[in-house]
């Protein structure tokens, strides 16, 4: 960690805050204070947020097993997958941002170093959470021998949002991402509203990659262009009645764009680094 980098309970002050703000913000679909849905709750999320916090945020310990130990204590804590998404994303950005330097530079330094043993962690994280949909696939299946991370994510990359992060060196973050929360904070405070804005502008921008595993593309397009028509004008003119009707719609079919809500909590998690000194 170098000087004036955020120190250990900063970054992880950060990371479940993040985790507690995207929880308060009405996302369509997904599971929020204004509505449970898929067998899951509003305080499954938050104990999941408290117990992976210090562990996705150990000081000098490297991705993959940040993301296993987090995983391992969240199946420990709350028995199912409430964010294994969140802590891939989370872990190379809260290593990156221990270095104090420009955080896009240091993620980019922080994913070329990722080795064997990342993988094997990683590869372990996703066996132990088993996210919904997630297949096989004849190369880099997670079910087999580690090799390269970013190889890995690479090819997943068009069929996978989070490893298409890896992949580009978190690109999406920069060009969809923090201009959306910028955009929403310009418009009113940073807060629930905003994190919605965010939120939907993920949801628009490609299909979300958890609806694609389950429900296939058809239906992943579909959501992606309601997601088009409800950015701006429902959420700025009196939309959350709206917005609740897609999540009751959605949630009846049980579709969950848990991909959109996992870049979400990646989005707000560099705002909120920069204001825990």
């Amino acid at each position: 960690m170098t000087a004036g980098a955020p120190g250990p309970s900063a970054l992880a002050a950060a990371f479940e805050q993040a985790c507690l703000l995207e929880l308060q913000a009405l996302k369509p679909g997904n599971v929020h204070i204004h509505a449970p849905g898929h067998r899951m709750t509003v305080a499954d999320f938050e104990l999941s947020a408290a117990v992976a916090a210090p562990l996705v945020a150990r000081p000098g310990a490297r991705v993959g097993r940040r993301v296993r130990e987090a995983v391992e204590a969240t199946m420990a804590a709350v028995g199912q997958n409430t964010n294994l998404g969140i802590l891939l994303l989370a872990a190379p950005i809260l290593a990156a941002a221990e270095r104090g330097g420009d955080l896009r530079a240091d993620l980019g330094a922080i994913l070329a170093e990722l080795d064997r043993q990342d993988a094997e962690d990683v590869f372990a994280a996703i066996r132990r959470a088993n996210p919904g949909g997630l297949g096989r696939v004849p190369e880099h299946d997670v079910t087999g021998p580690a090799g390269d991370l970013l190889v890995a994510m690479a090819a997943a990359a068009d069929r996978d949002t989070i490893a298409r992060q890896y992949a580009t060196g978190f690109a999406d973050l920069w060009t969809i991402g923090l201009p959306a929360l910028a955009a929403a904070i310009r418009r009113s405070p940073f807060g629930p509203d905003a994190v919605t804005d965010v939120y939907l502008a993920w949801l628009a921008a490609r299909p979300d990659s958890h609806i694609l595993r389950k429900f296939g593309v058809e239906i992943a397009e579909d959501v992606q262009r309601t997601a088009e028509r409800l950015i701006g004008s429902t959420v700025r003119a009196g939309g959350p009645a709206a917005l609740m009707e897609w999540d009751t719609a959605w949630k009846q079919r049980g579709i969950n764009p848990g991909t959109s809500a996992d870049l979400t909590v990646a989005t707000i998690l560099p705002h909120l680094i920069r204001r825990f000194p």
